[in-house]
């Protein structure tokens, strides 16, 4: 089977609290993460205000907090019942690839928090200096969306910025570019055009000056080899060395999510098998949407809290 990790979009108000009520060893991630940050993420994570729960530099680490308190009780669980659940690749969507990296032991959990808290720290600066935004399209194939896009660059700049799943893209660029887009894709046919709510144009040109402040970070990080293969976001293609997964991270913030082609990749090496690990359950969706072979678990935070509860939650 395979382990996947949600990124942003994922977060909501409320996510982690049930599990943290009743784990100790979520209790202890959750810490942890307010002792490194120096603010109590927690109380963000439980209370919000929104607003600032969905502000990049606190998204990021939030939902990697919560992915891995998810994981670490759920690995915990399968060890108590005498269970070896050893996946065959990691794999997370965008932000998740994060988690991925610290679930194979490429990177631990506290050097990942403050990785991803000072990647959305050069995200939200690089978003007010260059602001722009992001659009899905639902319900055309990625020839049409693509020909949207080279016709909408003559209004500003625009790109494919994830490969979500057949029928499903998002583009990333300028607001007169994507509102072009959205003109555009409604006539060839969309099914659906949905402006996200965000003023970062992530994973597009508009993110050069984040990309090369991040580069730099990365090329001085530590990283180990990972214990379980790796699916990268930007080639959809294994990563089984720390120099590739170096060079995967330096172009994160810049290059298109290619998350349709990950999933294809796992399923044709023969894992089928999808427990999609965190908040939400976005990526659960995607994975059917894109292959009829594929059989999908979801352990969010809700679902792991209420597995290990003793009384039934509403």
């Amino acid at each position: 089977m395979a382990f996947v990790f949600p990124g942003q979009g994922s977060q909501y108000v409320g996510m982690g609290k049930a599990l943290y009520e009743v784990s100790e060893t979520a209790r202890r991630v959750f810490k942890g993460a307010d002792d490194i940050l120096g603010f109590r993420l927690s109380r963000l994570c439980f209370e919000g205000p929104e607003h600032e729960l969905n502000d990049t530099i606190n998204a990021q680490p939030a939902i990697l907090t919560v992915s891995i308190a998810c994981l670490n009780v759920m690995r915990e669980r399968w060890q108590a019942m005498g269970q070896v659940i050893a996946p065959r690749y990691v794999a997370g969507h965008s932000l998740g690839e994060f988690t991925a990296l610290v679930a194979a032991d490429v990177i631990d959990f506290d050097s990942a928090l403050l990785l991803v808290r000072e990647r959305g720290r050069l995200m939200k600066e690089n978003g007010n200096e260059r602001p722009g935004g992001m659009l899905a399209v639902l319900g055309l194939d990625r020839e049409a969306v693509e020909a949207v896009v080279a016709e909408a660059a003559r209004s500003g700049v625009i790109t494919l910025a994830n490969a979500n799943s057949p029928g499903q893209i998002v583009l990333s660029g300028e607001a007169a570019a994507l509102d072009r887009a959205a003109e555009l894709a409604r006539a060839r046919g969309a099914a659906r055009v949905v402006r996200l709510p965000i003023s970062i144009a992530s994973h597009s040109p508009l993110m050069a000056r984040a990309a090369a402040q991040f580069a730099e970070i990365v090329a001085r990080l530590p990283l180990r080899q990972p214990r379980i293969p790796v699916v990268a976001n930007i080639t959809g293609q294994i990563l089984t060395s720390a120099d590739d997964i170096r060079k995967e991270l330096a172009d994160h913030i810049l290059k298109p999510v290619q998350w349709t082609a990950s999933v294809l990749e796992m399923v044709t090496r023969g894992s089928a098998e999808f427990l999609e690990i965190g908040p939400g359950q976005v990526l659960s969706g995607l994975i059917r949407r894109t292959s009829k072979d594929a059989h999908v678990v979801t352990l969010n935070d809700r679902e792991v809290a209420r597995a290990l509860s003793p009384f039934p939650q509403a």
